[in-house]
């Protein structure tokens, strides 16, 4: 985990942004026009929506307005703000990589049922991809004709995402041994680990991350209905980040433990991110050309005890203000770190076991990832605690150089590991994604 660069933030801004990001010509715009042609846009939909205006303040300006009043009149009206966000499920890439994180998220393992072959496995990759398609689609509920059971209706895509992934057992299991990546070796054993083995690993990965709850939850469904008969759940945890809205103007979010999170995380536009991040498309495998591979691990962070320390000590250890993330050694968030700054009293202005020197490139050979989180709050432990923490995706071209040197560096010489519990893993091979009428995978299973 890294305090200071962990998930790329996802703000009000960047939600309404986003479809035009992915897609220029699609997203808020046209599928408002679609939306306002149909008739099956329903009061109740509307009001959400108008809920949804009204949240998102200084985005959508006077649009709340305009919304509630054409309610009062029971009028069809364009769905618009965070409902309408539309990111295209076809792509060279998989969509949920490089987007923002949205505000709902599922993560969740499937493993193959006895007899399900590679032929059942392709089958299932093809019935899980033609569902997504048709649940991200601009324009339209999210609700695929083929699982309509009504749990997403009256909500567009809002931004839904869903990202596929192979597990090293998924390989044995299909008879593809011989197109296992060498970059999907097990990780090592770390230390300070408490890993769950029921919750860590699978065959089959899934990760789903929406700007309504509703429509997360619903492509979940989906997908464990898609698969009946070929694979079960292994395992399934559920997530959250900010809502769209709810600051006054893009921000990088705070993790549970109240530190402003995501800032150093790399960028597109930084010109060695695609080698970082992605495998080359003369890379080995050629079927993972395109692709990257997803570390997974729920960090569940020791909260009582970290609020214990006062905001001081909680800021050395992290590196960063508390207040506004900059860091200790000068400036404002975005300044860079100087690791070697002194303080008048010849003290390390950042502190030499503090989190966001360790996590540093700088400290690991320039080693890098893509960090991509969901928090998570499953209540309170029998030890009265509570069970809260990160759902930690990191992504990378290859894990042996980006996850593996980063985390022997941070475990147990990290002050902030004091204050985490790594209890699940898991590392997933994801592909490249599928153009128009392929499934995600098809280059693996049909070769």
């Amino acid at each position: 985990m890294s305090a200071t660069n962990k998930s790329a933030g996802r703000t009000a801004g960047q939600a309404v942004r986003r479809p035009a990001e992915q897609n220029p010509g699609q997203g808020a715009g046209q599928g408002s026009e679609q939306d306002a042609a149909r008739p099956g846009v329903s009061r109740r939909r509307l009001l959400g929506t108008a809920g949804a205006a009204g949240a998102a303040g200084l985005v959508v300006g006077g649009g709340a307005g305009a919304a509630v009043a054409a309610g009062t009149r029971d009028e069809p009206t364009a769905l618009t703000t965070v409902g309408s966000a539309h990111i295209p499920f076809e792509g060279t890439r998989q969509a949920g990589i490089v987007q923002p994180a949205q505000a709902r998220g599922h993560l969740a393992a499937f493993d193959l049922v006895t007899g399900a072959d590679r032929r059942a496995a392709a089958a299932l990759l093809r019935r899980w991809s033609d569902a997504v398609r048709e649940m991200t689609a601009a324009g339209r509920p999210a609700t695929p004709a083929a699982y309509d059971d009504q749990v997403a209706d009256d909500a567009g895509p809002s931004s839904l995402t869903v990202t596929f992934g192979f597990g090293r057992s998924f390989f044995g299991r299909t008879g593809l041994t011989s197109k296992l990546p060498a970059a999907l070796a097990p990780l090592p054993d770390f230390p300070s680990d408490r890993l769950d083995p029921k919750r860590s690993n699978g065959d089959l990965w899934v990760q789903i991350g929406a700007d309504d709850a509703l429509v997360a939850f619903h492509a979940l469904r989906v997908l464990q209905k898609a698969a009946s008969g070929t694979a079960t759940v292994r395992w399934q945890m559920n997530g959250f980040n900010r809502t769209p809205g709810v600051t006054d103007r893009p921000r990088t979010p705070r993790n549970l433990m109240g530190q402003i999170d995501g800032t150093n995380n790399p960028k597109p536009s930084d010109p060695d991110f695609d080698k970082r991040i992605f495998v080359p498309a003369t890379g080995s495998p050629d079927w993972m050309a395109g692709g990257s591979y997803a570390v997974v691990r729920r960090i569940r962070m020791l909260l009582d005890t970290w609020d214990h320390l006062s905001v001081a000590e909680q800021e050395r250890v992290v590196g960063r203000r508390k207040s506004d993330g900059a860091p200790l050694s000068g400036g404002v968030e975005t300044t860079p770190v100087q690791l070697d700054k002194i303080n008048p009293d010849r003290s390390l202005a950042i502190a030499g076991d503090a989190h966001i020197r360790l996590a540093a490139p700088a400290s690991n050979s320039g080693a890098a990832m893509l960090r991509r989180a969901f928090s998570y709050h499953d209540g309170i432990g029998t030890d009265g605690t509570p069970d809260a923490g990160l759902l930690f995706v990191a992504w990378q071209a290859d894990p042996l150089t980006g996850f593996v040197p980063v985390q022997r560096k941070l475990d147990g010489a990290d002050g902030l590991s004091r204050f985490l519990r790594h209890e699940t893993s898991g590392l997933f091979a994801v592909p490249g994604g599928a153009g128009k009428g392929e499934y995600v995978g098809q280059r693996l299973l049909e070769s």
